[in-house]
């Protein structure tokens, strides 16, 4: 009986020994643990942690190539926006001499025919005064002739009667409709038949389509627009046919450069109205 109660007595004795010395270990293997993290946070905060220099090498390898990738990006909007900035400049620059050559080659134009009708107006007031000079001085200086002695048995000579002055004359021409109208009426009057035949021009096309006008710089006839730079066929009784390019566009007018020799003339929205000139485009 007392040995079997001493047999007892020594396993529990082994067992309660087991329990201290698992005890003891996980307490020192807790220990441990606390000692590496405690010495893991101490590197953390001094930077030298593997870990943390691993990671951090890779967020500013990210952060560099974001960066070179933006630099990239602005250097590229911003030569796109020099490139557009130049094309703006170059455009607005060459709109602006073409004006200024258009306002300059208009005025002119229009001073070349202000003095064309001065010129004019001139000359034929220079031809009512010379007419005017020698109808006065044909009324007023007349014949020199010799004067002789009366003999006594010679009548008395008669006084001489002034010749009357003679007025100036200006000719009138007339179209070709009014001269045909004319002469239908005196032959009606004198009772023989008008046998000309009566040959009537084309109507012009402005003539079937009423809207003429000038528009935002560009010319609307025979259902067209017509634009500055625009290639066109002129024909006029005056000028016959030609071919030349509109330079101005003007509020009533415009204004073409004939290829033929470069000179210019002016067409007025009243011309092309009446069919005095005809309008057509014409392929480059």
């Amino acid at each position: 009986m007392s040995d079997f109660t001493d047999t007892e007595d020594a396993s529990e004795t082994d067992q309660a020994k087991q329990e201290t010395e698992y005890t003891e270990i996980k307490e020192q293997m807790y220990q441990d643990k606390l000692a590496h993290l405690k010495k893991q946070l101490q590197q953390l905060q001094d930077g030298t942690l593997p870990e943390y220099i691993k990671k951090r090498r890779k967020i500013e390898q990210q952060y560099k190539e974001r960066i070179r990738i933006n630099e990239i990006w602005r250097d590229f909007e911003l030569e796109v926006v020099e490139r557009e900035y130049i094309k703006e400049k170059k455009a607005t620059a060459k709109d602006f001499e073409e004006k200024k050559i258009d306002l300059k080659e208009s005025l002119i134009l229009e001073y070349e025919d202000k003095s064309k009708l001065i010129e004019s107006e001139r000359n034929s007031l220079d031809l009512t005064g010379s007419n005017f000079m020698l109808s006065d001085t044909l009324e007023t200086k007349a014949p020199s002739t010799r004067r002789l002695r009366r003999r006594p048995n010679d009548p008395m000579p008669l006084p001489e009667k002034r010749r009357k002055a003679s007025p100036v004359q200006i000719d009138f021409y007339l179209d070709d409709a009014d001269i045909i109208d004319d002469l239908r009426i005196i032959n009606k009057v004198s009772g023989k038949p008008f046998t000309k035949k009566i040959t009537s021009s084309p109507p012009s096309p402005i003539e079937n389509n009423s809207e003429l006008k000038i528009e935002d710089g560009r010319l609307f006839y025979d259902k067209r627009w017509f634009h500055r730079n625009q290639p066109v066929f002129i024909e006029g009784k005056d000028i016959g046919k030609l071919n030349g390019v509109i330079t101005a566009i003007g509020t009533q007018e415009i204004y073409v450069r004939k290829l033929s020799d470069s000179s210019k003339i002016k067409i007025y929205l009243s011309q092309l109205q009446k069919g005095r000139y005809i309008l057509r485009r014409r392929q480059t």
